[in-house]
C-alpha cells in the first residue's frame, strides 16, 4: 500500500470521527437546551397547579353560601345562628371557624354551599336572577382589623341567596411550598427552589431566600386565583441532574452509536494499518528470500564451475570438495523451501498431527547435545526434575520447534544456554533460556508473528524470513500448550506450557 493513500486514509477516518462526535455533542446539547425549557414547563406547571390547589382549599374555608327555596333566608339571616357564624370568624387564619359543625348542624329550610359548590346555587334554585342575589364580602387586613361590604344589594333585599366570603392580601408560602413539592414528585421533578412573593402591598415575603440569590433560572404563577398586583416567583437550581435523568436513554443510545461507530473505523484502521505492515513484511521477505537464495546457488554455481574449469586431471579430493559444497547448499535451499511450504501448510489448517507416546527429556536431550556439538563457541546445557517424562506429541514437529527455539538463541542470544523442563501435577514446563539481551518490551508482542524479524537496521544483517518463531508457536498450540517470551534479570526466556494429561 503506497505510503501517500494510507495518509489518506487515515486523514479521511480522523476527519468522520471528528465530525461524528461534533454532530452528536450539538445533537445533546440541543437535547440537553430542550430538556431544559421543558423543565421549566413543568416548574411552571407545578407552580400553577399548587397555587390553584392553595386557592380551592382556602376557598373551602373562606366562602360560604346559604340558599332557601322557601324564601326563609331572612329569617335565617336575621336570626342568632347567622351572628355566631359571623362572630366565629378567625381573623388570624382568615377562614371560619368550626365550618365542620356548621355543614353537620340543620337549618329548617336554608341549604348551605361551601368553596366552589357556591357556584351551584343558581342550578339549586333553579335560577339566575341579579335581584335576588347578594354578596357579603369580608376583607381582613390584620388579625384586628375586618372589614364589611356588602355587593349588588342591601342585606334586606335578599330573597333566595347570599354568598359570604373572605379575602386575605397574602398566601401561606409553607401551604405553597407543601402543595408544590407533591406536584414536583408526581412529575419526578427534583430541583433545589425558593419562593418570592409580593402582595398588592408590594410586601415581600420569602421562603429558601439563599436560592433566590444562587440561580438565574426563574419563573412566575400564571394562576387566576392570586389577588390583583401581586406576584408569586419561584427561583430555581439544580437543574442538570434533572434534566439529565429525563434525556439519560437518549444520552446513553447516542453514546452507544457514537462508540460503534468510533470503534468500528478505529477497528478498520486497525486492519488497513495490519495489512499495511503485512505487504511490507511481504516485500522484506521477498527481498531476504532473493538473498539468501542467491548465496546458495552462487556457491553452487562456483563449485560446478571448478569441477570444470578447474578440476580437468579429476582429482578426486577437488571433486569431493566441490561436491560436498555443493550439498551443503542445497541442502540450505532445500530446508528454506520446506519452512516456506510448512507456512503455506500452517496457514491452510491442514496440518494433522501425528501424536505418539513420546520421552520428553530424551527427545529436548538429543537436540541440546545436536546443537552444542554443532556450537562449540557456545556453551549449552539441560537439566530436567524427572529422569523421562512421556506425554502424546508429534515428535517430529515437536522437535522441530524446540529446535526453532535454541537455534534462535544461539544465532542472536548470549553465550550460555540453559535448557530445562519441569513436571508437575497439573503441567509440563519448558525453558530455553539465554544470557543475550538483544530482544526487548517492543518486540516481545511481535516475535511470534509470521515474517516478523528483529529489526537491525539493515534487512540483509537480519537472517531467516521470520518463519521459526511463528511455525513454534503454532505447534505448541496444537498441542493445546502455550508459549511466552520472558524479558527479566538481564536474561532472554522462552517458556513452554503444556497440560500434564
Amino acid at each position: 500500500m503506497q505510503k501517500n493513500s494510507y495518509k489518506s486514509i487515515l486523514y479521511f477516518i480522523t476527519i468522520v470521527i471528528a465530525v461524528t462526535l461534533g454532530i452528536q455533542v450539538y445533537w445533546n446539547f440541543k437535547n440537553y437546551e430542550a430538556g431544559k425549557q421543558q423543565l421549566i414547563n413543568e416548574v411552571q406547571i407545578s407552580l400553577d397547579n399548587a397555587v390553584d390547589q392553595y386557592y380551592e382549599k382556602l376557598a373551602k374555608d373562606q366562602t360560604i353560601g346559604f340558599a332557601s327555596k322557601s324564601g326563609d333566608l331572612g329569617n335565617f339571616l336575621g336570626s342568632s345562628k347567622f351572628d355566631s357564624i359571623i362572630k366565629n370568624i378567625d381573623t388570624t387564619r382568615a377562614r371560619f371557624n368550626n365550618i365542620d359543625f356548621l355543614e353537620s348542624t340543620h337549618f329548617e329550610g336554608v341549604s348551605i354551599f361551601r368553596g366552589k359548590e357556591t357556584d351551584s346555587i343558581d342550578e339549586y334554585l333553579e335560577i339566575s336572577e341579579l335581584s335576588d342575589s347578594a354578596k357579603i364580602d369580608i376583607r381582613v387586613s390584620s388579625p384586628d382589623s375586618v372589614h364589611f361590604r356588602f355587593q349588588e344589594h342591601p342585606l334586606q333585599a335578599l330573597t333566595s341567596k347570599i354568598v359570604i366570603s373572605i379575602n386575605q392580601e397574602t398566601i401561606e408560602l409553607k401551604e405553597i411550598d407543601s402543595l408544590f413539592q407533591k406536584e414536583l414528585q408526581r412529575k419526578n421533578v427534583y430541583v433545589d427552589y425558593g419562593i418570592t412573593y409580593i402582595d398588592p402591598m408590594k410586601e415581600e415575603k420569602k421562603l429558601n431566600s439563599k436560592i433566590s440569590f444562587e440561580t438565574s433560572l426563574s419563573t412566575k404563577s400564571k394562576s387566576s386565583y392570586l389577588p390583583l398586583d401581586s406576584s408569586l416567583e419561584l427561583f430555581f437550581t439544580n437543574t442538570t441532574r434533572s434534566i439529565l435523568k429525563k434525556n439519560l436513554f437518549g444520552i446513553l443510545l447516542s453514546f452507544i452509536l457514537v462508540g460503534s461507530v468510533i470503534g468500528c473505523l478505529l477497528y478498520l484502521l486497525k486492519i488497513i494499518n495490519h495489512q499495511k505492515q503485512l505487504a511490507e513484511l511481504k516485500n522484506d521477505l521477498i527481498s531476504n528470500i532473493t538473498h539468501e537464495f542467491k548465496t546458495p546457488i552462487a556457491t553452487i554455481s562456483a563449485a560446478l564451475e571448478g569441477i570444470q574449469s578447474f578440476n580437468k586431471e579429476n582429482d578426486p579430493k577437488k571433486t569431493k570438495k566441490y561436491v560436498e559444497m555443493s550439498s551443503n547448499q542445497l541442502g540450505k535451499l532445500n530446508t528454506m523451501v520446506e519452512k516456506i511450504l510448512e507456512t503455506a501448510t500452517l496457514d491452510s489448517e491442514e496440518l494433522q498431527l501425528n501424536l505418539e507416546e513420546t520421552n520428553l527429556v530424551s527427545l529436548i536431550d538429543t537436540v541440546t547435545k545436536k546443537h552444542q556439538a554443532n556450537s562449540p563457541n557456545k556453551k549449552i546445557s539441560f537439566d530436567s526434575s524427572h529422569e523421562n517424562i512421556w506425554k502424546k506429541i508429534d515428535a517430529f514437529h515437536f522437535e522441530n520447534a524446540i529446535n526453532n527455539i535454541v537455534d534462535n538463541a544461539i544465532k542472536y542470544g548470549g553465550d550460555t544456554i540453559v535448557v530445562s523442563i519441569k513436571n508437575t501435577n497439573t503441567n509440563i514446563s519448558i525453558e530455553i533460556q539465554d544470557d543475550g539481551t538483544s530482544l526487548n518490551k517492543a518486540n516481545r508482542d511481535k516475535i511470534f508473528e509470521k515474517f516478523y524479524r528483529v529489526p537491525k537496521g539493515n534487512t540483509h544483517d537480519v537472517k531467516g524470513f521470520g518463519i521459526g518463531l511463528f511455525y513454534t508457536k503454532t505447534i505448541i498450540e496444537k498441542h493445546q500448550g502455550s508459549i511466552q517470551l520472558l524479558l527479566d534479570q538481564q536474561k532472554t526466556n522462552f517458556k513452554i506450557t503444556l497440560p500434564n494429561g
